[in-house]
């Protein structure tokens, strides 16, 4: 066998392996860093990966760990929780697109993205920012709960707020185990906020969502009876 066939079917094997593995190697700060960026073609494909695997890819260093610090202290939020965010979205694929049209690392959809400043949603800082004040949003909005805000970030606030809780839909329901497992080391929800498996997720299910605005013209989705105007004649 020549030298230049060999050499061939060593690149082929190489690039089959990395196709299928998608390991990476890149220098940072002088230390050879090897990292998998995208565990596989489809959004969301750590969510079929092992609790295990997830507690220990979430402590393996990132290309994108500075950025994340960097945008989670400046949004007051804990950066292992963003990254436990990315970790269930795209596994640190800078390239990932869902069937819905979410993209890039923290899985923005267009108008998300927009409404957060993100001009080129493919470029790891801006989506990495978005991302990053879209989750602040949230756990504003919930008081500061994990799950409910993991769970929003996955189905929408409407949704949450429609349940009173984590919306019973299965994928929803793994995202959030899945997330809470690679922040905290474990996933356990019960049935959702101490409820038994087979129960619902709140006492607001059912009850209608609300789009309002306060003082400042901000919107606000809330569960809670919006006062129609009173007419003229009311008022007297």
């Amino acid at each position: 066998m020549s030298r230049k066939v060999f050499i061939g079917i060593g690149f082929l094997l190489c690039c089959c392996s990395a196709a299928q593995a998608r390991v990476k190697m890149a220098w940072k700060d002088g230390h050879r860093i090897v990292y998998n960026d995208g565990v596989g073609e489809s959004v969301h494909s750590a969510l079929a990966q092992s609790d295990h695997w997830l507690t220990e890819r979430i402590s393996t260093p990132s290309l994108y760990d500075d950025l994340i610090d960097r945008e989670a202290r400046s949004q007051s939020l804990d950066p292992r929780l963003v990254k436990s965010v990315m970790l269930v979205e795209s596994a640190f694929n800078p390239a990932a697109v869902s069937r819905k049209g979410a993209r890039g690392l923290m899985q923005l959809m267009p108008e998300t993205a927009a409404r957060h400043g993100v001009g080129d949603v493919f470029d790891p800082a801006q989506n990495i920012r978005g991302g990053t004040r879209y989750l602040a949003y949230l756990m504003g909005l919930f008081g500061n709960d994990i799950p409910r805000s993991l769970a929003a970030y996955n189905a929408g606030e409407v949704a949450v707020l429609r349940y009173g809780g984590v919306p019973p839909y299965d994928e929803t329901r793994l995202y959030v185990r899945k997330a809470l497992t690679a922040y905290y080391g474990t996933g356990s929800l019960g049935g959702g906020f101490g409820l038994p498996s087979e129960q619902t997720y709140g006492a607001a299910r059912g009850r209608p969502v609300h789009v309002t605005r306060d003082s400042n013209n901000r919107v606000v989705l809330t569960t809670d009876p919006v006062r129609r105007p009173a007419t003229a004649r009311e008022a007297l």
